[in-house]
């Protein structure tokens, strides 16, 4: 594979697509999508196949799906799963990208929405799993509490969130420690039933266990 992760972090016109979607967003009251969320999910993705001893190369296809997972945000946040394969296509396509890891990456990408996908390969996977649990205070935008939204609530509310995965076991395991004051376990999981099962299915691609905690208490 000629072009690397490096290429793609560098790529002016990826990377203001990136900021398009993130702005969009921005004003549709959503969290932060911007390159930070992009470089998170692309070093998580790579760093749980890396732990499953997964080859160099799909390592480096996960890193570059991560970054590129959210374009088509700056299309439409609906369907942004699908316009944003159609988008990365064509970039990778452009940048002379060979066909097979070009049709890993759109997979990857067009799957990642849990309203409309579902993980179809150890990349798309581990991609899954990266994005749904960046959960972090950060992310918010919102600064008044008074004003918070749900996933405002269950974002700010995260104080430490941590994922391991653990080849020997056949676990992979989210922990998070909430501050309940803010947000409720109930509620977190009310509002993520739906990235938290994903995430289950994909770790299953992966041949592992999904294990979910939260303030200890074990949800998955």
């Amino acid at each position: 594979m000629s072009i690397s992760y490096q290429d793609i972090i560098k790529n002016e016109e990826i990377n203001q697509y990136i900021s398009m979607g993130d702005e969009v967003l921005g004003r549709l009251g959503y969290t932060e999508h911007s390159r930070k969320h992009a470089a998170v999910v692309a070093d998580r993705a790579a760093e749980i196949l890396r732990t499953l001893d997964y080859s160099k190369r799909e390592i480096e296809l996960a890193r570059i799906t991560g970054y590129l997972h959210d374009i088509g945000n700056c299309v439409n946040r609906h369907d942004h799963a699908h316009s944003g394969a159609v988008m990365a296509f064509q970039i990778l396509r452009d940048m002379k990208f060979q066909p097979e890891d070009i049709a890993i990456i759109v997979s990857a990408i067009g799957n990642h929405d849990e309203a409309t996908g579902t993980a179809v390969t150890p990349v798309s996977a581990a991609v899954i799993i990266a994005d749904k649990t960046d959960v972090r205070a950060n992310r918010v935008r919102n600064t008044d509490i008074a004003f918070f939204d749900k996933h405002d609530r269950v974002n700010y509310a995260a104080i430490k969130t941590k994922l391991t995965t653990d080849a020997k076991k056949k676990v992979i395991h989210l922990n998070i420690k909430l501050d309940e004051q803010i947000c409720s376990v109930l509620d977190y999981f009310e509002i993520f039933t739906d990235r938290m099962l994903m995430s289950r299915r994909a770790a299953e691609i992966l041949g592992l266990k999904f294990k979910f905690t939260v303030n200890g208490n074990k949800v998955l």
